[in-house]
């Protein structure tokens, strides 16, 4: 799996670099979510979907089970930039009140100190 991590502020941004997240990848991205909030000094993990073309419910099991680890300790775990495909499966999905979506990086880390 193709992630890159880079810390703004308090805020850890893991930005997807697989054009899936489906039942390929989200094994992996579970236990990458799982290693993040298990890291001392991580609580809020805001993840970039900017290149994500296409997700299953197990890419979004994956996002919902990285948002509960983290919760646990504290924390959240917000999207940003999810496709337009994507952006729609979380709307059927009805995950809009769980997982917040940005579409602005900025906007998105501020979000962390509400």
């Amino acid at each position: 799996m193709k992630l890159h991590e880079e810390k703004i502020s308090d805020v850890l941004v893991v930005r997807l670099e697989e054009p899936r997240l489906d039942n390929t990848v989200s094994s992996e991205f579970k236990t990458e979510l799982l290693r993040l909030a298990e890291t001392e000094g991580v609580q809020n993990v805001l993840v970039d979907l900017g290149k994500v073309d296409y997700a299953d419910s197990s890419g979004l099991g994956a996002l919902l089970f990285g948002h509960r680890q983290l919760k646990l300790n504290s924390g959240d775990l917000k999207l940003l930039n999810p496709t337009p495909k994507v952006q729609t499966l979380i709307r059927i999905a009805k995950l809009e009140d769980v997982l917040a979506v940005f579409d602005n990086e900025n906007a998105a880390v501020e979000s962390f100190r509400d």
